[in-house]
């Protein structure tokens, strides 16, 4: 459909300053019935701006700003993902601070709201050699206290297990302990190095086939415990492989950002649920591509979801682990915060090309919902730059 030109801008370019033609925003519409894929958005924080804390010791939050956009997704049809690497969870967001943000979204949860919470092991010191039994004790003890609070875990990677199992039969000692207690079946979380360097060999190999068999291995000896895993490779051929070799009853949630839309859509032999990051930055559209694949209606699923997958792409872009910079740009210049400051001033992991080029592919996915608000703010952060 074609989308009138409504503003311009200018925006800078490798070359230059460039004219830029921004275009009415793409309507979509709230989904009238579940999906037939469980969708679960990684949902960001919103920091507070004005606390006398400091941004890069200290975490301030604007609690009521990132509770209302857990609402916002919620109210695309979409579950929680609570305080997982999006909510710059490792990078920013402590264990204490996590443990209050789960509190608080699963207490905002309406009646079908789903919300699943990040358990690992980041209250451990960095740096410090821990022993396996140490490293289950640390998980137990996150574990413990979602279920506590009527949470469902998705099980995260743990930085202390990569830096101290000295074999792949240590991951399988932790992973087979903390299924073996939990109240009801997790989500695994498969972390690739692009997104965190520190989870490099994770499953105690370099190689992610290699990596992949001990997984698998955990997945099949605690199958009855697993609701599924979550795979962040960016490698959506390792994904496929993966998932056909999963035991039956176990989900693949995808969290390739570069290749969901097809991982969605699936094949003959099956297809993949979703984690994903980029759902918080581009929820009314996979929202209305989700009710477009549960009509079977494949061609209008693509053609929604089409243009979001360049803008994925861009925000998810190596330095991989900044990715959270743009789903909080994204956030702000959509009105859903008053500002684009994040916690630990993680605002200042991209340039202003990076930015302009983000603005570029929203506007061309239709997500600026107000273009005029988008705009205003557009120019705001590129006086700051000197622009």
């Amino acid at each position: 459909m074609k989308r009138d030109r409504i503003l311009t801008l200018k925006l800078p370019s490798p070359g230059g300053m460039e004219e830029f033609a921004i275009h009415e925003p793409k309507e979509f519409q709230r989904p009238k019935n579940p999906f037939t894929r469980k969708a679960l958005a990684a949902a960001h924080v919103v920091a507070d701006p004005l606390s006398a804390k400091e941004p890069w010791l200290e975490q301030a939050i604007d609690w009521d700003a990132t509770i209302a956009y857990r609402r916002h997704l919620w109210s695309w049809g979409f579950g929680v993902a609570e305080a997982m690497d999006t909510a710059q969870r490792g990078m920013g967001l402590d264990w204490t601070n996590s443990l209050e943000l789960i509190r608080r979204s699963i207490q905002a949860a309406g009646k079908g709201d789903v919300v699943a919470s990040g358990a690992g092991t980041d209250h451990l010191v960095s740096g410090k050699t821990y022993s396996i039994p140490e490293i289950i004790g640390a998980y137990e003890e996150q574990c413990s206290a979602i279920e506590k609070l009527g949470g469902r875990i998705i099980l995260m990677a743990s930085r202390a297990l990569a830096a101290c199992a000295k074999s792949p039969d240590d991951y399988g000692k932790v992973y087979d302990r903390i299924l073996s207690q939990v109240k009801q079946p997790v989500i695994i979380h498969w972390l690739g190095e692009m997104f965190d360097p520190a989870l490099e060999g994770y499953w105690g190999k370099k190689d992610h086939l290699a990596a992949m068999d001990v997984c698998l291995s955990v997945l099949h000896e605690n199958s009855s415990k697993v609701d599924g895993i979550k795979v962040s490779l960016l490698d959506k051929d390792k994904e496929i492989v993966m998932r056909r070799k999963l035991p039956k009853g176990v989900r693949m949630y995808t969290g390739d950002d570069f290749n969901f839309a097809e991982l969605i859509e699936g094949d003959a032999q099956g297809y993949s649920d979703a984690l994903l990051g980029i759902f918080d930055s581009i929820a009314p559209a996979a929202s209305q591509a989700l009710s477009f694949l549960s009509e079977k209606n494949i061609s209008q699923y693509h053609e929604v979801l089409a243009p979001t997958v360049p803008l994925s792409r861009h925000i998810f872009k190596a330095p991989t682990r900044f990715y959270k910079t743009g789903v909080v740009f994204m956030a702000w210049l959509n009105g859903h915060q008053e500002h684009f400051v994040m916690v630990g001033g993680q605002q200042s992991a991209r340039h202003v090309l990076h930015f302009s080029e983000l603005f570029r592919l929203a506007d061309a996915a239709g997500l600026l919902a107000d273009p005029e608000l988008a705009c205003r703010r557009m120019k705001q952060l590129l006086s700051l730059h000197g622009a």
